[in-house]
């Protein structure tokens, strides 16, 4: 749900700015407005120092340390250094100065790398020729010359400018730098707490310093006037902290137009879903939390997607071992949750592993009789269960619009919105109650009679009290046509609930098959089933994981946000505080 807010205006002396927002740092509980870039030069500044000092911690951390630029030229040098250690080996010892001294007395030495194809075996017949190495594909020599003009063949390549004791004696030294500069990059990833804390120190720095420069200045710069947020659970405590401050303030509860930040409350369970509600974004003040539908239906579909019991017990090891790493730490309960939900449907679904665990003597009875069967009156069982449970979110989506409409609008303005919900939602309710044979043909008839004419009023003739009818009736013709097709679309989007998941199983069978065939007498034939399994089911666990986020996060910010008249066009919560080093 979305926490109300009181807003706070303060009016102090300027020269108490700093200490009245160091001190509301302390609190940690009231927002003030920031700037959303940087403002200056100061602030950039600032901004460009934390975005340098979190990068090097992060490939510190890593031990990465081919991000550091001396140490990458080493890399550089060192590759460099090896392959040219490598050209030399095939000259042989030379001495560079010896080869310069006779070319200073009029002979002249030819360097050659030719390939087999090209060189000619006379040449050694017609020219001083040495040949000094090769190997399967290259031939090295050197023709010895006092002609200047004398013809030679073709191909001839640069002399080498040092020996390869010379090389190996670089290269030594090289690899000695790397070494030296990589002692000195272990002895500074020693030091990441300290820098942490100034990591931590530079972002409350900034958070204060963006906060300052967002207040108005007042009577010729010697009064400050702030503009601040708080949870209005906190009312009692925040205004005895005022009230003894050397200040003065109003505080009034928040409006729509003050446009408040959107704090979230929600229980443990629902909080584990609030980061997807905010990769679409925070409710409006005068809105709905999402999240509470988003962690009961990306759930369920996210486990439909799946599947396979099987594959849930998978993701919850994975999502066990992520809290073993920092970086996904938080999203680790999130990951053990959707497998353990992944499980109980695949048990529905009677999948583990892509067999069908139906006719397993293990299985109790009592969830034998509540596995989804093969078939609902020659329909797939799954697919029949897909478009229910699609009929079910469009219908809660429905509700809620009406809900808030009414809330925000007034029965009165809200009509047209009952109108559709009635016809909709109150025709899904009769045409379910009416196959279960709770009702017979005449009351069914009946209902469906007085739905309708309720419905168009509100559609036709009263979606605005204030216009003239036949633009009414005009308007609610051009919002029939809309929501007719639309409805429909949004209803068939629910299939890819039943077509993932039916891939996924497809999948995973062709693998079982596979392994299967493979399998016969012999250790090596154990070897190629296993592994066919494990690599096998692996990629379709990755493939059917990846659909499984994707698609019904698609549904609830698509299908269920279009009919529920959801908005993310608030921004988040972010209280002035101190960074407390973990």
């Amino acid at each position: 749900m979305i926490e109300k807010m009181t807003r706070y205006d303060f009016i102090l002396l300027s020269r108490d700015t700093d200490a009245f927002l160091g001190r509301l740092q302390e609190l940690g509980v009231v927002d003030i407005t920031r700037s959303v870039k940087a403002v200056d030069e100061k602030s950039a500044a600032m901004i460009a120092d934390i975005d340098s000092l979190r990068t090097r911690m992060a490939w510190l951390e890593k031990e990465d340390f081919s991000k550091d630029e001396r140490y990458a030229s080493l890399l550089s040098s060192i590759a460099s250094c090896e392959k040219e250690r490598e050209d030399l080996s095939h000259w042989g010892a030379f001495d560079p100065a010896a080869v310069q001294d006779l070319a200073s007395k009029g002979c002249t030495i030819h360097f050659y790398c030719l390939s087999r194809k090209k060189f000619d075996p006379a040449w050694e017949e017609q020219y001083p020729l040495e040949l000094i190495s090769e190997d399967a594909s290259r031939i090295w020599f050197v023709i010895v010359t006092t002609d200047p003009e004398a013809e030679l063949p073709s191909g001839e390549c640069e002399a080498p400018q040092i020996s390869a004791t010379q090389c190996d004696e670089r290269l030594s030294s090289l690899r000695g730098e790397l070494a030296a500069r990589g002692a000195e990059l272990m002895a500074e990833k020693a030091t990441l707490p300290q820098m942490r804390s100034r990591y931590e120190a530079l972002l409350s720095n900034l958070d204060i310093y963006l906060a300052g420069v967002a207040v108005q200045k007042a009577a010729e710069d010697t009064l400050t006037v702030v503009t601040g947020f708080a949870p209005s659970d906190q009312d009692e405590s925040l205004r005895a902290e005022f009230n003894a401050m050397d200040l003065y303030y109003v505080s009034e509860r928040a409006v729509v137009e003050d446009q408040p930040p959107i704090k979230l409350r929600n229980n443990r369970f629902v909080r584990m879903f609030e980061v997807l509600t905010d990769m679409y974004g925070r409710p409006a003040y005068d809105g709905f939390d999402p999240t509470p539908f988003i962690s009961i239906f990306f759930l369920l579909f996210f486990a439909m997607c799946m599947g396979d019991a099987g594959y849930g017990l998978v993701l919850m090891v994975v999502g066990l071992l992520l809290r073993k790493v920092k970086s996904f730490k938080s999203l680790a309960p999130l990951v053990v949750t959707l497998g353990a939900g992944t499980v109980v449907i695949g048990l529905l679904f009677h999948t583990f592993f892509s067999i069908d665990i139906s006719g397993w003597e293990i299985i109790p009875d009592a969830l034998k009789k509540i596995m989804v069967p093969a078939k609902v009156s020659t329909y797939d069982g799954t697919m029949v269960l897909a478009l229910i449970v699609g009929i079910v979110h469009l219908c809660l989506a429905m509700i809620v619009k009406t809900v808030y409409a009414t809330k925000n609008k007034g029965f009165l303005g809200s009509l047209s919105t009952w109108g559709w919900t009635l016809l909709i939602v109150g025709g899904v309710c009769v045409g379910a109650v009416s196959l279960m044979g709770v009702i017979d043909a005449e009351a069914t008839r009946i209902a469906i009679i007085v739905i309708g004419l309720l419905s168009a009023l509100g559609i036709f003739l009263l979606n605005n009290l204030h216009r003239n009818p036949l633009i009414n009736i005009g308007s609610g013709l051009w919002e029939t046509y809309n929501t007719a097709t639309g409805i429909l679309g949004d209803v068939l989007s629910y299939l890819r609930l039943y077509a993932l998941g039916l891939a996924g199983s497809m999948l995973g069978y062709a693998f079982n098959n596979l392994a299967t065939m493979a399998l016969g007498d012999g250790g090596a034939r154990w070897i190629a089933f296993i592994l066919i399994v494990l690599v096998g089911h692996t990629l379709n666990i990755a493939m059917a994981a990846l659909g499984a986020f994707v698609h019904p996060l698609r549904l609830n910010f698509l299908e269920f946000f279009k009919n529920s008249g959801y908005e993310g066009s608030g921004r988040n919560y972010h209280p002035l505080k101190k960074l407390v080093n973990n």
